[in-house]
């Protein structure tokens, strides 16, 4: 069934045949990671066209690589050239390699209707009957059989969890175990190379992205402890949303040079698991302290006098300093339970000094402040969801949509409040959207027009609300935001900005109210701007037509005269 496939062949579409199902290729066909070529070795004559690769970012095309490598942070993932040589990435089904095993996805009872497509058809009956006689297999495990028809010498099988957003963690450390049962198993049987699909499924609602980071991460740590067993881990993918994804984190995670691991400081995940890649929660952790030592009883000793210059020096190394490096003492220091605790009075006292805020009817401003891992873990998993769904009935609303650049250059996002139709409005929807709308703007400096022309006609959301979206959007968003420049503000916004300012946060501080649209054309050029047609009407009902016409069928705004 299976023939050699030419080199010239392998190297036409990155190491994918034209006709995959009657080859066989062989590892030194396949591009390693770790080849400077690689870069350009993934492009492909049949790319799906709808695909834009714009909508994954290249990391190493970001500027913010360059200032995370000075701040003097240490990297997680070093570069590590031996575990970069035994890493590939093939476009095409992991069974037309001729490696000693590959990995198949399937679920508990190890059928062929959900096993991956094309496995079993590739194997022959054989494989369907040995897997009829394994009994199962449990999700997070895998279970070994014969290759039959295959190349391969093995069939790795695994079980993927399923995902819900509730049991994020949970399906996280599932998935890590099914690579590292897969890997654990290559071992145990004499085996050096595997090629493993992606084995979280659409069937079971696991966010690509999110499962790529997983995938990678366990491979490299289990590599970092089993590097001379095992010869190649080949990812495989079978489309060109995996295989983008795939080129993007693999640097992240595998950085072939100095470059490539400074960037992957700052864009690496906050939590990247533990030594297994797993995801560590300090609240399950069994914490075991120490003994109290036996305080022993000294004679006391004549006081000597001592030069004022080293009575300082005496007092730093005084007996009773000594409570301060005792082990149990710091355990407690770390105890996530007591930092639990602490968390719950700040909610508590928060929300009890800020119910005045409630009753002025701006909404529930309580709570702790997050830290900056908070919100970057915050933020972090809101946009790998957004990134995972379609939100285009969200974008369809106009509600929140990116404009041009300011007069200064900085990108402009322009928010529309008549069109925050807030009773047909799914708001996690739309936060997700939001967040996936501001992401590429909160890179570097960047101005926002909010439009309130009749906004005070539709129910708007409170002000906790927008709390909660700004903790969301992360420090960045704060730190590079030049100015908000609110169109048409009414008394209450100014209230509620007020508020803000007061309650919340000083970011609050730059927005700059503008009356009228001329106004605004000095911050914003009108070309750089999509404006709904209704908010010239109400710019010329508000301000009576002072100073500017407005061309009704070009949209052109003459100064009058």
């Amino acid at each position: 069934m299976y023939r050699a496939v030419p080199t010239a062949t392998a190297t036409t579409r990155g190491g994918s045949p034209t006709d995959s199902v009657d080859y066989v290729v062989s590892l030194d066909q396949v591009p390693r990671w770790s080849d400077a070529e690689h870069r350009t070795s993934l492009e492909f004559e049949n790319e799906d066209p709808s695909f834009s690769n714009s909508y994954f970012p290249d990391p190493l095309t970001s500027s913010s690589g360059a200032e995370a490598g000075s701040n003097g942070m240490v990297s997680r993932f070093p570069v590590d050239h031996e575990i970069n040589s035994k890493i590939y990435l093939w476009r095409g089904n992991p069974w037309n390699l001729e490696v000693d095993a590959v990995v198949n996805s399937t679920n508990e009872n190890l059928d062929e209707a959900h096993s991956s497509a094309g496995l079993h058809a590739a194997a022959g009956p054989g494989l369907g009957e040995e897997c009829a006689t394994l009994g199962g297999c449990r999700t997070g495990m895998a279970k070994v059989t014969n290759a039959y028809d295959l190349p391969a010498r093995r069939v790795i099988h695994t079980v993927g969890p399923k995902y819900a957003v509730k049991y994020h963690t949970a399906a996280e450390n599932a998935l890590s175990h099914c690579y590292r049962s897969c890997l654990e198993l290559l071992i145990e049987h004499g085996l050096q190379s595997i090629a493993t699909g992606c084995i979280y499924t659409e069937a079971k609602n696991y966010p690509r992205e999110p499962a790529a980071h997983v995938a990678i991460r366990t491979v490299r740590r289990f590599l970092e402890k089993q590097k001379d067993k095992i010869k190649a881990v080949v990812f495989c993918t079978t489309t060109s949303t995996d295989t983008e994804i795939y080129k993007r984190l693999l640097p992240l995670y595998f950085p072939r040079d100095k470059h490539e691991e400074e960037v992957a400081i700052s864009k690496l995940p906050a939590d990247v698991g533990d030594e297994n890649g797993e995801t560590i929660i300090d609240e399950r952790k069994i914490r075991i302290k120490p003994l109290p030592k036996k305080s022993i009883l000294k004679p006391p000793e004549a006081p000597v006098d001592l030069p004022v210059s080293d009575v300082g020096l005496v007092r730093r190394n005084s007996s009773y300093l000594d409570t301060f490096l005792d082990p149990a003492f710091m355990s407690l220091i770390k105890d996530p339970d007591q930092r639990r605790k602490e968390q719950w009075e700040k909610t508590a006292q928060a929300r009890s000094g800020w119910n005045c805020a409630k009753m002025l009817g701006f909404g529930d401003l309580g709570g702790p402040p997050l830290s900056a891992a908070e919100e970057y873990s915050l933020h972090s998993r809101y946009l790998a969801k957004a990134n995972s769904l379609n939100l285009s009935e969200i974008a369809e609303m106009k509600i929140v949509y990116r404009g041009g650049v300011d007069s200064e250059g900085r990108s402009v996002m322009v928010v529309v409040g008549a069109h925050f139709l807030l009773r047909c409005l799914d708001l996690e929807r739309f936060v997700l959207h939001v967040v996936k709308e501001f992401e590429p703007l909160i890179q570097k400096p960047y101005s926002i027009v909010y439009i309130h022309s009749a906004a005070s006609l539709q129910i708007q959301p409170d002000l906790g609300f927008i709390r909660r979206l700004q903790q969301i959007l992360g420090r960045k968003s704060q730190r590079n935001l030049h100015a908000i420049y609110v169109l048409h503000p009414t008394f209450g916004l100014k209230a509620a900005v007020f508020a803000l300012q007061l309650l919340v946060d000083n970011v609050w501080k730059k927005v700059v109210y503008v009356d009228r649209l001329l106004q605004l054309f000095r911050y914003v050029p009108r070309e750089q701007l999509t404006i709904p047609d209704f908010v010239f009407q109400h710019d010329l009902e508000v301000n009576g037509g002072k100073g500017l016409i407005v061309d009704p069928r070009t949209k052109y705004v003459y100064h009058r005269p």
